[in-house]
């Protein structure tokens, strides 16, 4: 069984850090590609960024430049450090952990991110 549990959201300033966690519990923690998702009000949930079990990372395009990921495999933990946040990254920030080869997908319950002056 797994289950992910996010953490470090809060409200912030725009021009402000934060930096989410992500909890893992259940084995095989190294193998799952991480990643996580944003959803704001009315609009569709978007890759935010993704670490694959390799290492290699992706980010949405809204977030490139500004934003990092990282993973510990020996604590099961998933980071998304944020820099120079915007208004507009305000959103429920979702941890994904998947393996798409044998269509495992998990969800964390979010964590609200907000941007505001």
């Amino acid at each position: 069984q797994i289950q992910l549990v996010e953490s470090g959201g809060g409200l912030v300033q725009p021009g402000e850090s934060l930096t989410l966690s992500c909890e893992f519990s259940g084995s095989a923690f190294s193998i799952y590609d991480m990643g996580w998702y944003r959803q704001a009000p009315g609009k569709q949930r978007e890759l935010v960024a993704c670490i694959r079990r390799t290492g290699n990372t992706d980010f949405g395009d809204s977030v490139k430049g500004r934003f990092t990921i990282s993973r510990d495999n020996a604590k099961k933990m998933t980071y998304l450090q944020m820099n120079s946040l915007k208004p507009e990254d305000t959103a429920v920030y979702l941890c994904n952990a998947a393996i798409q080869a044998i269509a495992r997908n998990y969800w964390g319950q979010g964590t609200q991110v907000t941007v505001s002056s």
